[in-house]
């Protein structure tokens, strides 16, 4: 029975205390947050992170699930006033300030809780060194009969505080916390959809960056490659009709290399489109084209597919750049000898996995690094996030390697 009490009542008389000890920080900090707060944007951040701290603390005593926490501060210029009152979660931290003025009260009685028994305990031993001079229950002591009357009775009253009262308070303080300072589902909806549109714009302003990236590479291999020989095909054509009557046998072996650019334009150009669609998504389909990548990988793959069902075409060519390219860097950078390719539908979403047992250490970086790694992994990200897809890279120093990315099917 006592070590049930002892279990009950010392984590919730220690809550109480915690609190206790954080509110009057917080009370005692009042007057520099209020001459502060208004200036310095994150002496209001600070008060909205404490809030969630105690929702936590609060979740965490009562062994229920986590709370949403609240939406962080607005940001706003320091000295914005209206900004700062027009902000819903900083209103709604405020409420932990009721919060610091009950917990004096509540140390009252987490101490008394603790203190009684053992004080009743030492009074009984030590009244007769001073007789008058120790208490119990308020009463002083001056007689045995009053030692043993009241000497159990505070041992019993201390018991029962510590036992049933500062757990029942300290649960009453947790629900309060969860209740005042939890968001409201309302709360909820608007920072989720404002956190959704800060995505969508952060997406879409790299998706437009890659493609405008991709769009220059383009133009640069089609006025590289592409263009060069066309240009070099026309001149020989030319050069070839100037000597066709004068020397044959020369205007052929021009009009052969000619021939021979030609078919070398064409392979170039069948590679610029080949980067743009792979041709062998329209005729073998994704399963069909992930084979063919795994099949052509140096390194040992294993395969294994799912049910895909109807996939669109940018899902489909995102899912294959992605093996493309996560199966080049494991060529090129992980030393590894076996790569395992998980590729299934679930549900409504199209699930990549890639890993290998390689090096590991792969980071995504908008530059190469000096071992010229990174930046194919930066383009990865970007044209999976493009289709509002996401993409998980773990890759700790020694390996294992894994790209997990999940794409939106409908």
């Amino acid at each position: 029975m006592l070590s049930k009490i002892l279990t009950r009542g010392g984590p919730a008389s220690l809550y109480l205390i915690i609190r206790y000890l954080k509110g009057i920080t917080l009370l005692a900090a009042i007057p520099i947050s209020t001459l502060l707060g208004w200036a310095i944007p994150g002496v209001t951040g600070g008060l909205v992170r404490l809030a969630n701290s105690e929702v936590y603390r609060a979740g965490r005593y009562l062994e229920l699930p986590e709370e949403p926490s609240l939406p962080l501060a607005a940001p706003r210029k320091p000295g914005d006033v209206v900004a700062l009152f027009k902000d819903k979660t900083f209103i709604r931290s405020l409420r932990i300030l009721l919060l610091a003025v009950v917990a004096i009260p509540e140390l009252i009685l987490a101490v008394m809780a603790i203190m009684a028994a053992p004080a009743a305990v030492v009074t009984m031993v030590l009244w007769p060194l001073d007789s008058g001079q120790f208490s119990l229950l308020g009463v002083g002591i001056d007689s045995l009969w009053k030692a043993l009357v009241l000497g159990p009775a505070q041992i019993l009253l201390g018991l029962y505080l510590l036992g049933w009262v500062a757990p029942a308070v300290a649960r009453g303080h947790a629900h309060a916390t969860r209740n005042l300072l939890a968001p409201t589902a309302t709360e909820l909806e608007t920072a989720r959809l404002s956190q959704r549109v800060e995505e969508l714009t952060r997406t879409r302003a790299g998706a437009v960056d890659s493609h405008g990236a991709e769009l220059r590479r383009i133009e640069r291999d089609l006025h590289d490659g592409t263009q060069a020989q066309l240009v070099s095909l026309a001149l020989r054509i030319g050069v070839a009709k100037q000597t066709m009557a004068n020397d044959p046998e020369k205007a052929a072996q021009i009009l052969d290399d000619a021939r021979d650019g030609a078919e070398q334009a064409m392979t170039e150009l069948r590679g610029v489109l080949r980067s743009m669609y792979p041709p062998i998504l329209a005729d073998r389909g994704l399963a069909g084209a992930v084979s063919a990548l795994c099949a052509r990988c140096p390194i040992p793959v294993e395969l294994r597919l799912g049910e895909l069902g109807s996939v669109p075409a940018p899902v489909e060519a995102a899912a294959y750049f992605v093996v493309a390219e996560s199966l080049t860097n494991v060529s090129k950078h992980s030393a590894a000898g076996h790569v395992d390719v998980l590729l299934e539908r679930r549900g409504h979403e199209l699930y990549l996995a890639i890993t290998d047992d390689g090096i590991g250490g792969a980071r995504v970086n908008e530059k190469q690094d000096l071992l010229g790694r990174g930046s194919g992994l930066h383009g990865m990200v970007h044209r999976v996030e493009a289709i509002d897809g996401r993409m998980e890279l773990q890759s700790p120093i020694g390996g294992p390697t894994t790209v997990e990315v999940i794409l939106p099917c409908g």
